[in-house]
């Protein structure tokens, strides 16, 4: 699914424009993606939580050339699903 999906279901669902479904869905996005990076825990009720949590730094491997490369830390964003999505997922697997 892409974000022009979602502004389609929208669009659908909601008897929105075509414009006004793709604003909504970008303004709901750069939101998001905003709190995120002002270090913001954002958590959706029966869907799940995102956060951004810090990388560590470490060494991998070049196989070429079979030298130790750096690579650096930094940051990422980690997603854990809510108990209902867990439920629903765990359901899913067993059918």
């Amino acid at each position: 699914m892409i974000k022009n999906d979602i502004a389609m279901l929208l669009e659908r669902k909601g008897n929105f424009s075509r414009a006004k479904s793709v604003l909504i869905v970008e303004t709901i996005l750069e939101s998001l993606k905003n709190a995120l990076l002002n270090g913001e825990k954002i958590e959706i009720r029966g869907f799940g939580s995102f956060r951004v949590v810090p990388k560590k730094s470490g060494y991998g491997r070049d196989i070429r050339r079979n030298k130790q490369i750096p690579i650096s830390g930094g940051k990422r964003v980690k997603f854990r699903p809510g108990q209902d999505f867990k439920k629903q997922l765990k359901k899913q697997s067993i059918e």
